[in-house]
């Protein structure tokens, strides 16, 4: 399996086929490039992950593209991280009623 990246920064007319150019320059082997997009609008969100061939094709990819400019803006490339802790967070508890909720004596 290869070693994948995070790519931040990327702009919003970037495509999957120009990063996967991109990253494969040098004759660099490029397994996957996902680019995330808004769930609800489908709009891009300016970043991506790519999976690389191997952990020193993936080396050489951040050294030689971290700080690149792509479309006027310098490229944050660095190695994936794992995510940690749940998904999005969970909705907070209803809001109840107000007021004792007993009898009222008139």
């Amino acid at each position: 399996m290869g070693q994948r990246l995070y790519v931040g920064n990327l702009p919003f007319s970037a495509d999957e086929q120009q990063v996967r150019e991109l990253f494969s320059q040098n004759g660099r082997t490029v397994n996957d490039v996902r680019l995330i997009t808004d769930r609800d609008t489908g709009r891009p969100r300016g970043f991506g992950f790519v999976e690389m061939g191997s952990s020193e094709e993936a080396d050489g990819a951040i050294r030689d593209l971290n700080g690149f400019d792509m479309g006027g803006r310098a490229l944050t490339v660095n190695e994936a991280r794992e995510r940690t802790g749940g998904g999005g967070g969970g909705g907070g508890g209803g809001g109840g009623r107000g007021g004792g909720g007993g009898y009222r004596d008139f």
